[in-house]
């Protein structure tokens, strides 16, 4: 594993299998996201360069880290949502000056994270709960506010970690024994503060003693399921195999997949669900076989402010992750291409969602709305 440290200057590490950070959060051998100590730095595991590179950077300004979001070093709404989170921490630690100042610093660093990716809601709700903390503390001395700030958002990361492990208990009980699980993108440790969503109940399943089994699309365009996911499974000894993202429907029609389970990253009131660009096909096609398809996401996620999926707003990559994946052309030069980030899964194709605060099943905005004052379910 290669550990590069662009912004403080250290020089490349070479670390075997050890994590760069002395005590992650995440509890697992690897993380997406880190503070590291001190309060300046946030520690990424660059996942554009995995399964090839194991590499971590570090980013010490607000600034960067937004681009690191933006340019999908990290990625998966929880892991989002705590990156900005400590995006605000660095800046908070970088303002010097007196009240006013920090508090114009915040608001800057606020707004370039804010506008980093649109469509996953965790973002938003992790700068408004820890810039309210960052306000809070504006008229204290610069260190205590870091400090306070930094307080908060490890906070915040340690509450997904045991979020996600609630997800994880609660959904495996809905995975049978011996089942083959079909899950599309990555919505594991890599896309959460750790041990994961949808990766979560597989996990938890496969902890239980149940003999499951993975099919992992490929999620193209940029291939998140057959890095990531297949690299996490592999590492936990969990049986995967990758199918291109045009296979599902040859495998539903064989029988050979008895439920899916994937993340999401925004669920709108009525449960209307946006996640990553090809969902919305695998739900019409498991709603065709009568296989079971279900969410996993922290309650985080759930957008109650959002009436349905036609209100969540779609992200719109670059044409280049299409045209030329790897940096290699395979698009005639003056054909254009479309590249939505996600699409919206209706409510009615879903057997329930699984938060930390219970399932939601059926799905519709009564039992989602059961569930916001629940409080939560298990805990790590």
């Amino acid at each position: 594993m290669s550990v590069r440290y662009p912004s403080g200057g250290v020089p490349t590490l070479k670390t075997g299998h050890a994590h760069p950070h002395p005590e992650p959060v995440s509890g697992a051998r690897y993380s997406a996201v880190e503070l590291m100590p001190g309060n300046q730095r946030v520690l990424m595991l660059d996942q554009r360069r995995l399964p090839l590179v194991e590499a971590y950077e570090t980013y010490t300004r607000a600034e960067e880290v937004a681009e690191a979001i933006r340019s999908m070093v990290v990625r998966g709404a929880p892991a989002i949502g705590i990156a900005a989170a400590y995006g605000l921490v660095v800046a908070a630690s970088a303002a010097k000056g007196d009240g006013a100042s920090y508090v114009e610093a915040m608001h800057r660093a606020d707004a370039v994270l804010r506008a980093a990716r649109p469509t996953a809601v965790n973002l938003a709700w992790a700068l408004e709960r820890i810039g309210k903390e960052a306000l809070a503390v504006a008229a204290e001395l610069p260190l205590e506010r870091a400090d306070r700030v930094a307080e908060a958002a490890r906070k915040l990361h340690r509450e997904d970690v045991a979020a996600c492990r609630a997800i994880g208990a609660l959904g495996a009980a809905r995975i049978p024994d011996g089942a083959t699980i079909l899950t599309h993108c990555n919505a594991g440790a890599l896309a959460t503060g750790g041990y994961g969503t949808a990766l979560g109940v597989i996990r938890a399943a496969h902890e239980a003693g149940k003999k499951v089994r993975v099919l992992a699309t490929e999620t193209r365009p940029l291939f998140q399921g057959a890095r990531l996911t297949a690299w996490e499974l592999a590492r936990d000894g969990i049986p995967v195999e990758v199918i291109t993202d045009s296979m599902v429907a040859h495998f539903m029609g064989r029988r050979e997949i008895h439920v899916v389970v994937v993340g999401a990253d925004r669920i709108a009131r009525n449960g209307d669900t946006a996640n990553k660009i090809g969902t919305y096909g695998i739900a019409c096609i498991a709603a065709a076989h009568g296989v079971p398809m279900y969410v996993a996401a922290p309650w985080s996620t759930v957008d109650l402010a959002c009436p349905s999926g036609e209100q969540i707003p779609i992200e719109e990559r670059s044409e280049r992750e299409v045209t030329h994946p790897e940096g290699t052309a395979i698009v005639p030069e003056a054909v254009r291409a479309r590249n939505p980030a996600f699409d919206v899964t209706p409510a009615r194709l879903l057997a329930g969602i699984v938060t930390e605060r219970g399932i939601a099943s059926p799905v519709d905005e009564a039992h989602l709305a059961a569930l916001a004052s629940a409080p939560i379910a298990l805990q790590s």
